[in-house]
């Protein structure tokens, strides 16, 4: 029997990342500096608004005022975690000598951006990267991983360049990482990567229920103590310094209707000041939904509590399970944001990848999503629904066949030695 041949050294393997990695830096800052204002007539650069003021957090926090973490301007809504992976960024400007200020007609081109945009398009794209390894384990052909990778990166258009929130694409990247490191039976390795994807973005919770159906019982209690320990910390030492702001913050999660999205929810959201209204009340019944389908993975795939690694069909399907549960989202959001789609679209494209045709469609589908989402159209039904409908679509095509995996099967007994001639 021929011996297999050495996998590729590690830059190669992970080469379709690397590459749309690139693609999307120079096209995003290309798109940002020179196509963007050309297109919409603008003096001043197209740059995501939301990104300045986690900057701002992340240079208090590099600077060690906790203490102002949460308070203007900085608008955090999310755990500390999303200004801790842009504290490298800020050093840099600090170093330079670079402002923060917010973009405006006084500060139309920023200098910043140079360095903040190429930093927060790289480490967003930990997705792609994750992404890229979960197919190579399930043994996906490099042309379909080159297609996921394209098909990711446009996905990831929404998440990095258009709107400014790497924290999301940095926690689903952990996330995935950990789903990988499960399959792998490293429960322990598996409990930190998800403990630090909760500390960067919590909206990583959704996808929590269907991995804890398949840990075993005897490790659920130290694969949550690790799960919550970084959240737990960064949160801790965040409330400590200002409980009324941390608090006020990461429980009632603002939103502005007369901005974003209203969906038929909104009604039913408690409303805040200034117009806004808060999203926690409905992503702590989005979580709760979540829970919902876990009894339904630990009945298909109880199998994989067994301590071994994954089958591919495990694998795929826990893959798929994840993209549902971060779909119920966006569908009891009160105000959504186009980016609050992508996390379902990215998981639901790395289960596609069974075969052509259900890869082809998947993308498609998510490309659709991607540059839909970007109408400004604000009918609460209108908008919403087709959004909705596009995500169950992108997850019907994805879908992985739903026959109950079988358990592993026992291992023979093996035959018992014949007795030694005296």
């Amino acid at each position: 029997m021929p011996a297999a041949s050495p996998p590729p050294p590690r830059p190669l393997r992970r080469l379709f990342p690397l590459l749309a990695t690139a693609a999307l830096i120079v096209i995003g800052m290309i798109s940002t500096t020179l196509i963007g204002p050309h297109l919409f007539g603008k003096s001043g650069w197209t740059l995501p608004d939301d990104l300045w003021g986690t900057l701002v957090a992340a240079q208090r926090l590099a600077h060690l005022d906790l203490a102002g973490l949460y308070t203007q301007p900085t608008g955090l809504v999310t755990f500390p975690g999303a200004a801790v992976i842009l504290v490298p960024a800020v050093a840099i400007a600090d170093a330079a000598g670079l402002s923060l200020q917010h973009p405006g007609p006084h500060n139309a081109h920023p200098a910043v951006w140079l360095v903040a945009g190429p930093y927060m398009i790289a480490i967003s794209s930990v997705a792609l990267f994750a992404a890229d390894a979960l197919a190579e384990r399930l043994r996906v052909s490099r042309p379909k991983r080159a297609l996921l990778a394209v098909a990711s990166a446009v996905a990831l258009w929404n998440v990095s360049v258009e709107w400014g929130h790497p924290e999301d694409a940095v926690a689903l990247g952990l996330a995935l990482y950990a789903i990988l490191a499960l399959s792998s039976a490293k429960p322990a390795r598996s409990a930190w990567l998800t403990g630090a994807a909760v500390a960067v973005q919590p909206l990583v919770l959704l996808a929590l229920p269907v991995m804890l159906a398949v840990v075993q019982p005897r490790r659920l209690v130290g694969f949550l103590a690790r799960a919550a320990a970084p959240a737990g910390v960064l949160l801790g030492a965040a409330a400590a310094a200002n409980w009324s702001a941390t608090y006020q913050a990461v429980t009632s999660q603002p939103n502005w209707p007369t901005v974003d999205h209203p969906t038929p929810w909104l009604p039913l959201a408690p409303h805040m000041a200034s117009g806004a209204v808060a999203g926690g009340p409905a992503r702590a019944l989005a979580i709760l939904a979540a829970c919902g389908c876990a009894p339904i993975v630990g009945h298909r795939l109880g199998a994989a509590r067994d301590g071994a690694s994954w089958s591919r069909a495990t694998l795929r399907e826990l893959l798929w399970w994840a993209a549902v549960a971060l779909a119920l989202r966006s569908v009891f959001e009160p105000v959504m944001v186009a980016y609050y789609l992508w996390p379902s679209l990215a998981v639901a494209l790395i289960a596609a990848g069974r075969n052509w045709p259900r890869l082809l469609a998947t993308s498609a589908l998510a490309v659709a999503v991607t540059f839909g989402s970007q109408s400004p159209w604000r009918s609460p039904w209108g908008w919403w629904g087709f959004m909705v409908a596009g995500l169950a679509l992108t997850l019907l095509f994805a879908c992985v066949p739903l026959r109950r995996i079988p358990p592993r099967p026992a291992s023979p007994p093996r035959p018992a030695s014949p007795p030694r001639p005296a």
